[in-house]
């Protein structure tokens, strides 16, 4: 897709009501990514209990938020598309096999421009080992592509002993994109109750560190596009993420604490930069310090580290 800058709205409570998506056009974004559409609620849907599922689990709030069903998810997506011009990315989130992968398909006749798969899974089961759960994500990937003909970006989590490797399997397996990386919200205790509460923290410019550091490492050595997504939050934070080789970065924190308007302020100050060292486009400085083009990538591996902890004063 050609974008007119690299800032993209990440999935979010925005895209859930059509005037905030056009406010997000109106405000810079070159993309927009919709809320995502789990796997649970697709499954209980089709087994005809998912109102009565949620009503036994989880607190009435809860369920005026996600009562929406995966019907109305594919509408919102066409009357998403009539109001905007710009691409609309829908997403799916899950991990298994199983008949909720269909709406793959759906979601494309629905019109969306490309599909995100972001990837979610706790894997706790002590007899199931890290090769078997990849084969599990991988077979996953391989069959929603067979299932589009739109593109595929797959949102990773940053806990695999081999990223690298990861990676490349799943492109191989045809997604177009890595979205680095997807965050695993933890919960927290409500000493009150006695009992573990979803608990969601936003993030800070400080998360932004891991996923350019990857991008860094694995541009121009695994043929695909990168998206940029964790604390960014500043026009500065994307050009980082631009030099590292992000063909965008994706945005979400930032606007839930400043607002829609501060996606202006972004690209005013991405352009403000440029004007200053006299750039004439992000294309002259993508990947300028990705490990590929730097004269020692090994400091993106161990140098840096020894660095930071040789070099730190009390």
């Amino acid at each position: 897709m050609e974008l007119k800058t690299p800032l993209v709205v990440s999935a979010s409570p925005f895209s859930k009501k059509i005037d905030n998506i056009k406010r997000l056009e109106d405000a810079g974004a070159s993309a927009i990514v919709f809320n995502s559409l789990f796997e649970e609620q697709i499954r209980l849907e089709k087994e005809k209990k998912f109102l009565i599922s949620i009503a036994r689990n989880t607190s009435e709030k809860f369920i005026h938020q996600v009562k929406s069903s995966p019907t109305d998810y594919l509408e919102k997506i066409r009357k998403a598309k009539e109001v905007v011009n710009i691409p609309i990315i829908a997403s799916l989130n899950g991990f298994s096999q199983g008949p909720w992968t269909e709406y793959a398909q759906l979601i494309e006749e629905s019109g969306a421009d490309a599909l995100e798969l972001c990837l979610y899974h706790i894997a706790a089961d002590k007899y199931c080992s890290s090769q078997e759960t990849e084969i599990s994500y991988l077979q996953l990937i391989e069959s929603i592509r067979n299932q589009i003909s739109i593109p595929l970006a797959v949102k990773l989590s940053p806990f695999f002993s081999n990223i690298a490797n990861m990676a490349q399997r799943i492109v191989k397996k045809g997604a177009e994109a890595l979205v680095l990386f997807n965050r695993f919200y933890q919960p927290d205790i409500d000493l009150t109750k006695k009992k573990m509460v979803p608990n969601v923290l936003l993030s800070s410019p400080s998360d932004m560190r891991l996923p350019m550091r990857w991008i860094a490492i694995l541009k121009d050595r695994i043929d695909c596009d990168f998206a940029a997504s964790s604390g960014i939050s500043s026009g500065n934070d994307v050009i980082k993420m631009t030099m590292v080789g992000a063909d965008i970065s994706m945005v979400c924190s930032a606007l839930l604490k400043n607002g829609i308007s501060h996606l202006s302020i972004m690209e005013q100050e991405v352009k403000n930069w440029m004007e200053k060292y006299e750039y004439p486009s992000l294309t002259s400085i993508k990947g300028c310090i990705s490990s590929f083009n730097v004269t020692d990538p090994g400091a993106y591996e161990r140098l840096w580290y020894i660095k930071a902890i040789n070099d730190y004063k009390i």
